[in-house]
């Protein structure tokens, strides 16, 4: 299962993200998880120091290294540079699994706390005035493109806030995607504008309220929300002591935001991809990519990058294992 945290800046989407993922990892569930979001602070919400976040290796900074691996033998991409965030994968491209070993994982992900965890980097200077913060998330983007996960195994990411996630194909990469929500009138607005972005493509899209002091703002975001409110968290000590950088165990966490999180496993565990639907979006935001500024670029068809009788799913595992 591949999840999504998204809402406005400042909702507490990078908190929940961190809750949700200790949470799976608390359990023995195998977790993936990426921090995609242009205020990196996943690792520390995990419990690392500023001084590990700092030092975390990025994907940003090994977009040559993941486009070359999963470029593969692929005869339909001429090489590394011809590639872009959405290029998809097609017969000879290398496909990777979550928890495997392959340069790619070892370049830029670390274990922490029973977690795989990657980040795609920040901003930097020289970054400033010059490029797009999208140019950093595209590895994850690309990653994901090219990764078969199975039952049992879960993804998470940390996306940016607010609707920037619908400047590419990344947000229907998704099996649900949870909306943080705050019981605010602009936080609600940004559920709304997420939700018209999102119908025509089938995504799952579920909301999460977050700082719930009182009864008044569960019966705001129901009546804002309607069904699409799965559930709420409310006021927490245990996710004040973390930001104060005293990590508890997700276990000591209160009882009401735990069965929050039980109701966003089940949610998830609940869901089945659609492998054709999944390889036939991720070719659509290519042809889309690629005719509007890709080709141009890249001064050749990248539409011709497309496989037509390619389509990604775990029977193509089992036949590489």
């Amino acid at each position: 299962m591949k999840i999504a945290f998204v809402g406005k800046g400042g909702s507490g989407k990078t908190t929940l993200a961190s809750l949700f993922t200790a949470y799976l990892a608390g359990g023995g569930k195998p977790v993936l998880a990426i921090d995609a979001d242009i205020n990196q602070h996943l690792a520390v919400a995990l419990g690392a120091s500023e001084e590990e976040a700092i030092a975390w290796p990025t994907l940003g900074d090994n977009m040559g290294l993941i486009k070359e691996y999963l470029r593969g033998d692929n005869p339909r991409i001429a090489d590394a540079a011809s590639m872009i965030k959405t290029t998809p994968p097609g017969r000879g491209s290398r496909l990777v699994r979550p928890f495997e070993d392959n340069p790619i994982f070892q370049a830029c992900f670390r274990e922490f706390g029973g977690v795989r965890l990657g980040v795609t980097g920040q901003f930097d200077e020289d970054d400033l005035g010059v490029a797009c913060y999208h140019s950093k998330v595209g590895a994850a983007e690309l990653l994901l493109n090219h990764m078969i996960d199975d039952a049992g195994e879960y993804v998470v990411m940390d996306m940016t806030a607010g609707a920037d996630a619908f400047a590419s194909g990344l947000f229907t990469r998704f099996d649900v995607t949870f909306l943080v929500c705050e019981p605010t009138v602009r936080s609600v607005g940004v559920y709304r504008q997420y939700a018209d972005y999102a119908r025509d493509f089938g995504v799952r899209l579920v909301v999460v309220g977050n700082k719930v002091t009182e009864d008044e703002d569960i019966e705001f975001l129901r009546e804002e929300v309607g069904d699409a409110l799965l559930g709420w968290m409310e006021n927490s000590r245990h996710v004040r002591a973390a930001e104060r950088g005293r990590a508890r165990p997700i276990g000591e966490l209160e009882a009401h935001n735990l069965t929050t999180l039980d109701s966003m496993l089940a949610t998830v565990d609940g869901e089945q991809r659609d492998w054709a639907r999944y390889q036939r979006q991720g070719v659509e935001f290519h042809l889309r990519n690629a005719r509007a500024w890709g080709s141009g670029r890249a001064g050749e068809d990248l539409t011709a990058q497309v496989d037509p009788e390619f389509v990604l799913g775990p029977a193509l595992a089992a036949q590489d294992a």
